[in-house]
């Protein structure tokens, strides 16, 4: 689709929401949208009929949006599939010299958090028809990278955070010097897990999800949009340049990990493409989230700072945008997400739509 090409590769487009908040899929499949293009503006049209609708309250929307999702216990499966991370998480960091090291790795990485990243890797392995299985070393290599930008992230020198998934902060209780050798631990540790522990995938394929891995972390990934963010403080930041930071600081290794997924599951190029394009939308759905909940919940709510945004003057969508806006554009990002499920069996891809579902109205 090319919207979603344009999310990635030309950051000179500026998104508005003119999607009707009346949001509905069909049981089978979502209806195609079609798109025409304006300068700086985005128009879409959807045509649906159904009997039923599925109604979800929540924070983001003035209107009650309405989706008819494929049925799904997506809260047992999501609670299945975060045991099996956390198993895995567990086995491939134990306790070993040096004790200082390994304890401050396993402490971030074991804090806890919803293993989203992890969790979609392993759901789009199996979309595309693979065995989950064949993702876990993969997943658990996104997680471990999650983790070290998050010690990353909370450093004085960066966002300086004293409270993550609601305990302190790596460097509040190893200290700096442990707290950034446990995430160049945890960064070289993702890509060795990947090489050594993948089975049953031919090495052109492991080469190929370690290539999206390094390309999401590096100088054109997570790294290129922490450096934009930290150098946008206090300043005028235009919508452009927002959608640049997170595309990149958040978005690249969301994407990384449904796209290894699809790598590793055997998918063909159009499913890892297709799932690429599913990703963009979700990477930057997490982030518009991101910043609301940033001004509408609590410290305790969130488990991190609430209102940091705020106090270092970052520019965030609620800013730029207004709340109301912010919230708006969460409808059409969710609605551009599960179109880009609509060529899958709706049975098959339960579990993603039902992720861009959760994305979007999650609490935090």
């Amino acid at each position: 689709m090319a919207f979603l090409a344009t999310i990635s590769g030309h950051e000179n487009l500026i998104l508005s929401n003119t999607l009707n908040n009346n949001l509905i899929f069909s049981g089978k499949s979502p209806k195609r949208y079609s798109y025409s293009f304006l300068p700086k503006k985005i128009q879409a049209s959807i045509v649906a009929n159904s009997s039923k609708t599925f109604q979800v309250k929540e924070d983001f929307s003035s209107k009650t949006e309405k989706f008819i999702l494929p049925k799904f216990d997506f809260k047992e499966y999501m609670k299945m599939k975060a045991i099996k991370v956390n198993k895995a998480l567990d086995d491939a960091i134990p306790m070993q010299e040096p004790i200082k090291i390994h304890e401050a790795m396993r402490y971030s990485l074991l804090a806890g958090g919803k293993r989203v990243r992890p969790i979609l890797c392993m759901a789009s392995c199996e979309v595309v028809g693979g065995d989950e299985s064949l993702a876990i070393p993969a997943a658990c290599a996104v997680e471990m990278i999650h983790t070290m930008s998050l010690i990353r992230d909370d450093l004085p020198c960066m966002d300086n955070d004293d409270l993550r998934r609601g305990k302190p902060t790596s460097h509040k209780v190893f200290g700096e010097d442990t707290a950034v050798l446990a995430g160049d631990a945890l960064l070289s540790l993702a890509f060795e897990h990947v090489a050594s522990k993948t089975k049953d995938v031919s090495p052109q394929r492991v080469v190929q999800a370690l290539g999206e891995l390094g390309s999401a972390v590096g100088s054109k990934g997570l790294v290129a949009g922490q450096i934009v963010d930290l150098a946008s403080e206090r300043k005028q930041v235009s919508l452009t340049e927002l959608e640049y930071i997170h595309n990149h600081k958040t978005g690249k290794l969301l994407e990384a990990a449904v796209v290894c997924g699809a790598i590793i599951g055997t998918g063909n190029e159009i499913d890892v493409e297709r799932m690429r394009n599913y990703a963009r939308c979700l990477g930057l759905l997490f982030q518009v989230v991101d910043d609301i909940l940033d001004v509408t919940k609590s410290s305790e709510e969130l488990g991190k700072t609430a209102g940091k945004d705020l106090v270092t003057d970052k520019a965030t969508y609620p800013k730029l945008m207004g709340l109301e806006k912010a919230r708006e554009l969460v409808g059409e990002l969710v609605a551009k997400a599960m179109d880009e499920l609509s060529y899958i069996d709706a049975t098959m891809a339960a579990p993603l739509y039902h992720f861009a579902n959760y994305i979007a109205h999650r609490q935090n």
